[in-house]
């Protein structure tokens, strides 16, 4: 199994370090570097910052969103990170979500698995570097009647093939993303579910592609903090924000995909309550009703050899490469989880 790191989103208050915490996870040997987007910070100035600044780790966008960009722009885009990285790019894509697909971009979120697919067959598409046609429901290429006609890429990828990452959560989507992706990113991962969850779906997708799991990346994002064992229920705590913004916030009553994620788990009334007080404004209300067992699941706490178990567990459960967010207040504190992390890695046996 692998390491990875997620710098989360430029502007979360950590910006400062975030190149520091690169550099450190380039150096100790971790095999990517994640950056996201939401609407604040895009996800591709990140990573050419981070890339121009690192010899060996790999750069993923995790998201690049696909109301934000026309696929033949994501294709650009990709080609040219791959380029100036000396082809250490991964190119991660989703949807997003409603609120933001609409609100922010004014891109209707209807049929999001046939867009999808139509945006990575038009991507691949456009980096063979062939003349671009599509005709698809979403998109039309040239469109028809018009001046257009069919261009191709003009910037040449480091590497005929740039491994694509699909931000899954639902089954359909899952299974969808096992099917046409060379990976799958995933968050809020418990490794008790995970089969259950997540596995079985990818592995569905994988075969009526006519493939296996075999070299596919299942690839999860969790937080780390360092500390001693005693100390995880405080660790724990400091989370409870974050996993109730996503469980209760992020979304409407109606469709919050992490909020059924919560409830596949087995946390049905309890992922209820959490969107209950947190649309109704009481985020102190939704932080607390989050269980300190979902948190624990769903995050890497405590102690050296705490962690390795844990490690272990996602490991058997599937992962292929653990992309961690190493919490701290201080640079140092960051330092010493990323530095954790490879020590859990190897006391696991799984380096």
């Amino acid at each position: 199994m692998q390491l990875g790191i997620n710098l989360g989103y430029w502007g979360a208050g950590m910006d400062g370090d975030n190149l520091a915490v690169a550099q450190e996870a380039d150096r100790l040997g971790y095999s990517v570097c994640w950056a996201a987007e939401a609407y604040g910070s895009d996800a591709a100035t990140v990573l050419s910052w981070v890339a121009a600044q690192t010899e060996r780790i790999d750069v993923g966008s995790a998201i690049f969103q696909i109301p934000a960009r026309q696929p033949a722009m994501t294709a650009m885009t990709a080609a040219t990170l791959d380029s100036l990285s000396g082809g250490r790019f991964r190119l991660g894509l989703g949807v997003s979500g409603p609120q933001v697909s609409e609100g922010w971009y004014g891109v209707r979120f209807d049929k999001p698995l046939a867009r999808t697919r139509e945006y990575v067959e038009i991507v691949r598409r456009a980096m063979t570097r062939e003349r671009l046609t599509y005709e698809g429901e979403h998109w039309t290429l040239p469109l028809p009647d018009g001046p257009g006609k069919p261009i191709k890429l003009t910037v040449h990828p480091q590497r005929e093939h740039i491994p694509l990452y699909i931000a899954a959560i639902g089954p359909k989507n899952l299974e969808q993303t096992g099917e046409i992706a060379d990976g799958a990113l995933l968050i809020f991962p418990s490794a008790e579910h995970l089969e259950e969850t997540t596995v079985r779906h990818l592995r569905a997708g994988r075969e009526k592609a006519g493939l296996t799991l075999d070299g596919f990346d299942v690839c999860p994002t969790l937080p780390l903090a360092l500390g001693r064992d005693e100390d995880v229920d405080r660790l724990a705590d400091a989370f409870r924000p974050y996993t109730a913004l996503y469980v209760g916030g992020m979304g409407s009553p109606k469709q919050n995909f992490y909020n059924r994620l919560a409830q596949r788990m087995g946390y049905e009334k309890e992922a209820a309550e959490i969107q209950q007080k947190y649309l109704a404004g009481d985020k102190q209300g939704a932080a607390a009703a989050v269980p300190h067992e979902l948190i624990d699941r769903t995050a890497l706490l405590g102690s050296v050899d705490r962690i390795a178990d844990r490690m272990t567990a996602y490991a058997a459960a599937g992962v292929t490469t653990l992309s961690l967010s190493p919490a701290g207040f201080t640079l140092e504190e960051r330092i010493a989880a990323l530095r954790a992390g490879v020590e859990a890695l190897e006391r696991a046996g799984l380096a």
